[in-house]
């Protein structure tokens, strides 16, 4: 079996792909794909870039040429639920296009010509990658110590709706709108979505998972805590090894 490992954002990726070993380089379309063994697990690890183009341009790739057999979407997310606190988890349940609104052709949200507002991650998947995150977080008693030097306490995780777009987050009246029209989303990003229309398209197997960075209100809280630059790519390896050992 082989993993695609995808992240927006290249502080999201770096630990990831250092762990990498036997690495294998390959460019394609102004991207680097690292191809080798994470943990013992063959995967194809790669930067897609931020927003849904370039996300879904970066999965058709792994899937066409890789030939990747499942695919773990990571990174940081904003909150839109008021539960969700700075480093908490969540587990994409079903991923929304927030931005996508072809009325009166079509229900605000729908995908063109698939009939679907939404794409929903099988049961299965969320169930492995919760029982990572649970595994995470009870085995790095270290890293959570290390979150409480930036008033990051009592993680949680959350399986929830996740809405993608080609806006970032960063007003109370943004995140209004959202959690008005889509009242189920508990956070907002900017490719999960695109990420789950392509492998919907090919029958490949996605899971997303996204960290709490801030609260989606013009706050740069991700900035002030240290997440993009420092804890982000810690989350990603370490729920990616407990992800892995239950897979192999």
């Amino acid at each position: 079996m082989l993993l695609g490992i995808m992240g927006a954002m290249p502080e999201e990726m770096e630990k990831v792909i250092a762990a990498i070993t036997e690495k294998e380089i390959i460019e394609r379309g102004s991207r680097l794909y690292y191809r080798g063994k994470l943990f013992g697990q063959d995967v194809v690890a790669v930067f897609s870039r931020w927003g849904k183009v370039a996300a879904a341009a970066t999965v058709v790739n792994l899937i066409l040429e890789f030939k990747v057999d499942r695919i773990v979407f990571t990174g940081i997310a904003g909150a839109i639920s008021p539960e969700l606190n700075i480093g908490d988890i969540v587990i994409g349940e079903r991923l929304y296009q927030h931005d996508m609104d072809a009325r009166p052709l079509m229900r605000r949200f729908e995908i063109p010509l698939t009939g679907k507002t939404s794409y929903e991650t099988p049961t299965e998947n969320v169930r492995l990658m919760s029982q990572a995150v649970h595994n995470f977080l009870k085995n790095n008693a270290d890293f959570r110590k290390e979150l409480t030097k930036h008033n990051i306490y009592n993680l949680k995780l959350v399986v929830g709706d996740i809405a993608s777009g080609d806006l970032f987050i960063s007003s109370v009246d943004m995140k209004q709108a959202i959690s008005s029209n889509l009242p189920s989303v508990v956070c907002a990003e900017m490719e999960g979505a695109a990420v789950a229309q392509v492998c919907d398209d090919y029958g490949i197997p996605l899971v997303v998972v996204r960290i709490i960075s801030d609260q989606s209100d013009g706050e740069i809280h991700l900035l002030e805590s240290g997440f993009v630059n420092h804890q982000a790519g810690y989350y990603s390896l370490g729920i990616l090894k407990e992800y892995i050992d239950l897979i192999r």
